[in-house]
């Protein structure tokens, strides 16, 4: 895709619940290898926008593009064999499962085995499963450091651990645009600081775009290529670090006339 083309396209979107306006008129786009954050109090409509992307929730109104191609109305499924996967802001892991078998299941959907393969367990099925294990333990959990853990059941780990289990879930299905959600929501500044260094990386190796959501200003404003903040479901400002900074709405709402990043 041209380096210069949006590979995501938000044209208007609105979702709201019951009287509630949620997302009210939101237009952007992200550009391809691009670390475009959202910002935004609690109920600024963040999670909600990304729920729309992700086809957990549908617009009530407007388009959401990818690579030309609309999507709004996909089912999440659909989403995710496009190209979109996502984290979770509690890490919605299967606990009693092993590290391996969680991040397994990210990669499950790409899989084209048949019932009836996967039964007599030869041939393509084989091969398939192999390949995809190949991929799974060689690449990701080398990428993400989750070697000591492979083995070990998700509900015994610190939760710095766990969220870098759901990050690697979401890469096992090779996306080409990952949606993070808090990714370090909960942390220690330890935790805090190694996951920044695993979303670098993963931008890095796997040459992906990425959606943040994150609520530690500093990060956001140290890592990000643009910034959108929402304020009670409108998109108030818009650009990289230095613009969102300079910009007077986001400083009337955020901080008043002085802000503490500068």
């Amino acid at each position: 895709m041209e380096k210069n083309t949006p590979i995501i396209v938000i044209d208007k979107v609105s979702r709201s619940f019951g009287g509630i306006q949620a997302v009210n008129n939101v237009s952007l786009s992200v550009m391809p290898q691009e670390l475009f954050s959202l910002i935004g109090p609690n109920g600024a409509g963040k999670t909600t926008l990304l729920n729309c992307i992700s086809a957990f929730l549908h617009p009530n109104a407007g388009k959401i593009i990818f690579k030309g191609e609309e999507i709004t109305r996909l089912k999440s499924h659909k989403i995710i064999t496009r190209g979109i996967s996502r984290t979770f802001q509690h890490a919605e892991l299967f606990r009693h499962m092993s590290v391996l078998d969680n991040i397994k299941t990210g990669r499950h959907i790409l899989m084209r085995t048949g019932m009836l393969q996967a039964l007599i367990y030869k041939g393509f099925a084989s091969k398939e499963e192999t390949t995809h294990r190949g991929m799974i333990e060689e690449e990701i959990v080398d990428l993400l450091d989750l070697e000591p853990y492979r083995k070990e059941m998700v509900g015994s780990l610190p939760w710095g651990i766990q969220k870098r289990v759901d990050l690697a879930r979401a890469l096992a299905s090779q996306p080409e645009v990952l949606l993070l959600d808090e990714p370090t929501g909960g942390m220690s500044l330890e935790e805090r600081e190694d996951m920044v260094r695993y979303i670098l990386t993963v931008r890095e190796f796997r040459r992906i775009t990425i959606v943040m959501i994150e609520h530690d200003m500093r990060t956001v404003f140290d890592i990000s290529d643009r910034i959108g903040v929402l304020n009670f479901g409108n998109l108030i400002a818009i650009g990289d670090p230095k613009a969102v900074l300079k910009d007077p709405e986001f400083n009337r709402s955020f901080f008043g006339k002085e802000h503490p990043l500068s």
